[in-house]
C-alpha cells in the first residue's frame, strides 16, 4: 500500500502542512519537530514525488547508474557503455527518446546505495543499473530487495550488471518469470529486474589452473574485502582449483590451513596489493606466484616484489583479474582474466531502455576468459619448494 503524506503526519504527530514544510524546506520548523517528521519518513519509507509527478507518464527521462568508485576503470567502463546505450540512441519517448543518465558514486557505502535508490525513486526514474559486486549482509540484502521491488512496482526497469542475483532466504530476487522485484507475474507490471552476473568463480579457477600447470605450488592470494560477493566468488574459484589438484594427486599443494595462511584480504586498491604482498612474503618467503583480486591490486603486488629485489616472472609470477586497459601495457604484460565489461554495460543499458529482452529467468552468466601473458612463467630455480 502506498504511504501518503497524511500517514507520515499521523506517525510524527503533526499536521500534514508541517510535514510538507519539513520536506520542502521552505518554512522554519522546530528542530525537534523536524526530527520527528524525518524519523517518520524513514520508518514508513515515504517517497516524496519529484518533478516527474506532474507529468502524465509513469516514469521520467532519468536513468540512474550506481557504481562503487567511478575512478575505478572496472566501474567506469561499465557505466560509460551503459550511458552510451541509454542516452545516445534515438527512441520513441519524449524529446526523441533520449534519457538523462545520472552516475551515482556510492563509495562502497551500503547506506549511500540505499539513499541513491530512494532519490531515484522520488524522481520516478525510468531505469536503474547497479554495477559490481554486492555486500553480503542479510539486513542490507533485505533492504535492497524491498527497495528494488518498490522501484519495479513503480515501473522502473532495474538491471544488475556484474552483480549476482540477490537472495532473501530461498528466494532469488531477479528474473521476470515470477514477476519483477517480487511482484506477481500477472500484476500488469512490465518492469524488468535482470541480473547479468560475471563468472568470477570459473575465471578464478582457470587462472589458478594455469599457474598449477606451469608448476607453481606456493601461491599467495591477495583477496578483496571479506564482505563482498566478488571477493568470495573469486576466492572460491581459486581454492576449487587447488582442491582439484590435491584430489588428483598433485604433490605439494597446500591443505586448507595453508591456503588460509597464504591469503590476505584488503581493499581493491594498489596500496592494498603492495602491503598484502609484503605480508605474504613475510609468511612464505619461498612463494613463487601471487594471484591478485583484480588488476589494480596486481600492480601493487608487482611494485612490492620489485622493491624486494624480486623479478617478475623469473622469481615470482603475478596474475590479476578483470583485464583492465592498462594490464596489457604493464611491464611485463599482466596475466589476467578478461571480463567483457563494455559489452556487459552496453547490454545492461539496452535492458534498462527496454530495447533488449531479458535473459531466460532474468539471469545471464557472462563468461570470463583467461589471458595468459608475460607476467606468469614456470617457477624459477630454487623457488616453489620447501628446503
Amino acid at each position: 500500500m502506498t504511504v501518503t503524506l497524511a500517514d507520515v503526519a499521523v506517525r510524527a504527530r503533526v499536521s500534514p502542512a508541517t510535514v510538507s514544510r519539513v520536506l520542502n524546506g521552505n518554512y522554519p520548523v522546530a528542530a525537534s519537530t523536524r526530527a520527528r517528521v524525518l524519523q517518520a519518513v524513514e520508518e514508513l519509507d515515504y517517497v516524496l514525488n519529484g518533478p516527474a509527478s506532474s507529468l502524465a507518464a509513469a516514469t521520467s527521462d532519468l536513468v540512474g547508474i550506481l557504481v562503487n568508485d567511478i575512478a575505478d576503470p572496472f566501474f567506469g567502463i561499465m557505466a560509460g557503455a551503459a550511458q552510451t546505450e541509454i542516452g545516445g540512441q534515438e527512441g520513441s519517448g519524449r524529446a526523441g527518446g533520449e534519457k538523462l543518465v545520472v552516475v551515482c558514486n556510492t563509495g562502497g557505502s551500503p547506506e549511500r546505495e540505499l539513499t541513491y535508490l530512494t532519490l531515484l525513486q522520488r524522481q520516478r526514474a525510468a531505469g536503474v543499473v547497479l554495477t559490481g559486486g554486492a555486500l553480503e549482509d542479510p539486513a542490507h540484502i533485505a533492504a535492497m530487495s524491498a527497495k528494488l521491488g518498490r522501484l519495479a512496482e513503480a515501473g522502473t526497469k532495474v538491471v544488475l550488471c556484474g552483480r549476482p542475483p540477490m537472495r532473501v532466504g530461498s528466494t532469488v530476487v531477479a528474473g521476470v518469470a515470477s514477476g519483477a522485484g517480487g511482484v506477481p507475474a500477472d500484476s500488469g507490471n512490465d518492469a524488468v529486474l535482470a541480473a547479468l552476473t560475471f563468472d568470477n568463480r570459473g575465471g578464478a579457477r582457470r587462472l589458478t589452473e594455469h599457474l598449477l600447470a606451469l608448476g607453481h605450488r606456493r601461491i599467495g592470494y591477495v583477496a578483496g574485502p571479506t564482505e563482498r560477493t566478488t571477493t568470495r566468488h573469486r576466492l572460491e574459484g581459486h581454492r576449487a582449483a587447488l582442491a582439484e589438484a590435491r584430489a588428483v594427486g598433485v604433490a605439494d599443494v597446500g591443505e586448507v590451513a595453508e591456503q588460509e595462511r597464504l591469503t590476505v584480504h584488503g581493499p581493491y586498491s594498489r596500496s592494498s596489493g603492495y602491503d598484502a604482498t609484503l605480508e605474504l612474503l613475510r609468511r612464505a618467503p619461498d612463494l613463487t606466484a601471487v594471484v591478485a583480486a583484480n588488476d589494480t591490486v596486481a600492480l601493487g603486488a608487482c611494485a612490492a616484489l620489485r622493491d624486494r629485489g624480486l623479478r617478475i616472472p623469473e622469481d615470482v609470477s603475478v596474475a590479476g583479474f578483470d583485464d583492465l586497459p592498462f594490464s596489457i601495457d604493464a611491464v611485463p604484460a599482466l596475466t589476467t582474466v578478461r571480463l567483457p565489461l563494455f559489452e556487459a554495460g552496453a547490454r545492461a543499458g539496452r535492458l534498462a531502455m527496454g530495447r533488449e529482452d531479458a535473459p531466460p529467468g532474468g539471469i545471464a552468466t557472462i563468461e570470463a576468459e583467461l589471458m595468459a601473458r608475460a607476467s606468469t612463467a614456470p617457477p624459477g630455480a630454487g623457488r616453489g619448494r620447501n628446503p
